[in-house]
C-alpha cells in the first residue's frame, strides 16, 4: 500500500525536480510565480500542469503556442515515481528516517541529474538545500549516525577533490561537492556509490572511443549522472554491497 502511494507522490515530486532543475542554474525562484511555457512565456494552467496526463492530453505541446514540450518531463515524473516506489519496496517501511532520507536522496539524483545533462552545472543551491535535509532528517531520527555521516561525507568529498585537482578536465569542483553530500545520506555504502560511478564512466568512456576513436577523448561527459546511478544503487543495496566485501576480504 505504501508503494502504490508513493507513485502519485513520486509524480508530484518529480514534476517539482523539473521546475527546479530548470530555474535553479537560470537563477529564478522554484517557490514563487506560476509555471510557464519557455518558448512563449504564457502562464500554464493548473489543468495543464497535471504529471504525465496533461502532457498525453497536449500531444506534447503548450496549448497558448504549439510549441512541442519535452519528453524528458513525463519522463522524469514516471522516473521519480518509479524511485520511490522502488525505494519502499526495497528498503521497507520499518525505518521511517531511512525511507525519509530515500525519498529525499532520490529527488535530490534526479534534479542533480537533470542540471548536468542539459546545463552542465550542479547547482550549489540544491546541493546546500539536500544536504541540509540530510542532516535534520538524521539529526532527528538517528542521531547517533550523524559522526559516521560526516566522515563518510569529507572522505567521499576529498577523494574526488584529489582526482579534480589531478585531472581538472575529468572532475568538476560540483561533483566533488554531490560526492560529500551523498556520503551524507548513505554513510558508510558511499564507497561502493563512487565505485559504480567511475565503473559506469569508465564503460560509456571505452564506448565512446570504440565508436568514435580518438577523437571520443576529446568529448565532454558529465559525471553527475554516474554519481546518481551509482548513489541509487547504494541507496538501494549498499549495505549489502559493504557487508559482503567485509566479509569476502576481511571475514567480517
Amino acid at each position: 500500500m505504501v508503494a502504490i502511494l508513493a507513485v502519485p507522490a513520486g509524480l508530484i515530486f518529480g514534476s517539482f525536480a523539473t521546475v527546479v532543475a530548470h530555474r535553479v542554474p537560470r537563477r529564478e525562484s522554484f517557490v514563487a510565480g506560476r509555471s510557464r511555457c519557455p518558448h512563449c512565456g504564457g502562464t500554464i494552467a493548473g489543468y495543464d500542469n497535471i504529471p504525465i496526463l496533461s502532457w498525453l492530453l497536449l500531444r506534447g505541446r503548450c496549448r497558448n503556442c504549439d510549441a512541442s514540450i519535452p519528453a524528458r518531463y513525463p519522463l522524469t515524473e514516471l522516473a521519480m515515481a518509479g524511485l520511490f516506489a522502488a525505494t519502499v519496496l526495497i528498503l521497507g517501511t520499518d525505518d521511517a528516517t531511512e525511507l525519509t532520507l530515500g525519498f529525499a536522496f532520490g529527488a535530490l539524483l534526479v534534479v542533480i541529474t537533470l542540471t548536468d545533462l542539459e546545463r552542465r552545472v550542479i547547482p550549489n543551491a540544491v546541493l546546500g538545500a539536500g544536504a541540509v535535509v540530510a542532516v535534520a532528517v538524521a539529526a532527528v531520527g538517528d542521531p547517533s549516525s550523524l559522526p559516521d555521516r560526516a566522515i563518510a561525507g569529507a572522505a567521499a568529498g576529498g577523494g574526488l577533490l584529489l582526482v579534480a585537482l589531478v585531472y581538472p578536465r575529468g572532475m568538476g569542483m560540483g561533483d566533488v561537492k554531490l560526492a560529500a553530500v551523498m556520503g551524507l545520506y548513505l554513510g558508510s555504502s558511499v564507497a561502493p556509490a563512487l565505485l559504480i560511478a567511475f565503473a559506469a564512466g569508465a564503460l560509456v568512456g571505452l564506448a565512446m572511443i570504440a565508436r568514435g576513436g580518438a577523437q571520443a577523448r576529446k568529448q565532454a561527459v558529465p559525471f553527475g549522472p554516474f554519481l546518481a546511478l551509482g548513489g541509487i544503487v547504494a541507496l538501494w543495496y549498499g549495505n549489502a554491497l559493504v557487508a559482503w566485501y567485509l566479509a569476502t576480504f576481511f571475514n567480517g
